[in-house]
């Protein structure tokens, strides 16, 4: 749900997983702003999630720390770019959230 217009948004991301939760990265390519879809997930962190045929709804936790920094380096391990998109964002440091399933 959008921020500002409160409307129903979708965005297709890359993701990778840590347990049962989805793990998503705001990196925008580096740039040094977070995508719009940031300020929609800490505005409104409950999400509708569609992956393959599964649909879902989750919680979206932005993560701090170690925590952070940990999801961060297993998705870039997956997704090598995610390295490059660090580097050039800094000094942002770019979000990490857990999408923790609250439906079956």
């Amino acid at each position: 749900v959008g921020a500002k217009s409160c409307r129903e948004l979708s965005s297709h991301l890359a993701y990778s997983t840590d347990g049962d939760d989805l793990v998503i990265i705001a990196s925008m390519g580096g740039a040094p702003n977070n995508p719009n879809w940031y300020h929609n997930l800490v505005a409104n962190p409950d999400v509708l999630l569609e992956v393959g045929t599964d649909q879902y709804e989750a919680t979206a936790v932005l993560t701090e720390g170690e925590e952070r920094d940990r999801l961060y380096a297993a998705q870039a391990e997956q997704l090598p770019i995610f390295h490059k998109y660090a580097e050039k964002a800094v000094p942002r440091v770019i979000p990490v959230f857990r999408l923790v399933r609250t439906t079956d």
